[in-house]
């Protein structure tokens, strides 16, 4: 379960170095727009490198450059073999995009003795274009991790000004949920880009879940904590899905159909979120392995 992504300079070793002890669920060794056209090869190595000598117990993931940067087969080349758990593909825009990507990584795992399909993909959503084909890009590969919005570049493209309230990539943020929902992937939200607004941070990241992101990326350790705690459930939400779980188990005992808890009935959206809560909170070590209502 990946709630936070830190992104991660790759051309920067002090960075590198110490980003599996920031505390991010995955970080992102960005080879594509942190790092100078005439640092690109210099960053590649080093992130080949990170990814084979340091072991990270976080998961990795890599943003290679675009398709069409005449940089992408290197970065693929160097990149693949390591096994990182994740690309992540800059201006994704259409779903051959990702296929052409599929064949050039499958190419890749063959000529190295690599599982078939050990490389997941995260598109990085950030062009009107690519928000509009978020389904059938989701859709493109069995590789597909999640879809990733990137407010920023996308907000140039729409030609609107970004800003921390967010209202301008309102529709974005509910088609690129809806998109990957529908796909069976995740949804990982934008950065907040004010690293020193830690309250502002809070409230975009709970607006973000509440849209139903899985989780959220972030360009500073510091928004690390408060990402984490807003994508993990609470003591309370644990608490009310053991409660509908096991409301559900003794209505099956005593043979009854309607079920209610604290005066509201219990139907099949309910138990559906107190499963996903569960099954969240286990992923995480909150509670033990035990169910209820299965």
């Amino acid at each position: 379960m990946i709630r936070s992504m830190l992104f991660l300079p790759g051309n920067t070793p002090n960075m590198l170095i110490n980003g599996d002890a920031l505390g991010a669920d995955a970080v992102i060794l960005d080879l594509e727009d942190a790092v100078s056209p005439q640092e690109k090869d210099a960053a590649r190595i080093l992130v080949r490198n990170a990814l084979s000598l340091m072991g990270f117990s976080c998961q990795t993931v890599v943003r290679i450059n675009a398709l069409d940067s005449g940089l992408c087969q290197q970065d693929l080349e160097e990149i693949v073999p390591q096994g990182p758990t994740a690309l992540m593909l800059p201006k994704t825009t259409s779903a051959q995009q990702i296929q052409q990507l599929d064949a050039a990584v499958s190419r890749l795992e063959q000529s190295h003795g690599m599982p078939l399909g050990k490389v997941q993909f995260i598109p990085l959503l950030e062009t009107a274009l690519g928000v509009e084909n978020a389904f059938s890009i989701a859709a493109a590969s069995s590789r597909i991790l999640g879809l990733f919005l990137g407010g920023e570049d996308l907000t140039a493209d729409l030609r609107c000004k970004r800003t921390k309230e967010g209202k301008e990539i309102d529709y974005a943020r509910q088609r690129v949920v809806c998109a990957a929902r529908a796909a069976g992937v995740e949804a990982f939200d934008t950065p907040f880009t004010d690293v020193n607004d830690d309250g502002g941070l809070w409230e975009d990241a709970r607006y973000a879940k509440s849209l139903g992101f899985t989780g959220k990326a972030s360009i500073s350790p510091r928004h690390v904590p408060g990402i984490n705690a807003v994508f993990s459930p609470t003591q309370a939400e644990i608490a009310y899905a053991q409660e509908v779980l096991a409301a559900i188990d003794e209505a099956k005992r005593q043979g009854r159909g309607a079920i209610s808890l604290h005066g509201k009935m219990i139907d099949a959206p309910i138990v559906t979120r107190a499963r996903q809560t569960l099954a969240s909170a286990q992923i995480l070590g909150l509670i033990g392995g035990e169910t209820h209502g299965n």
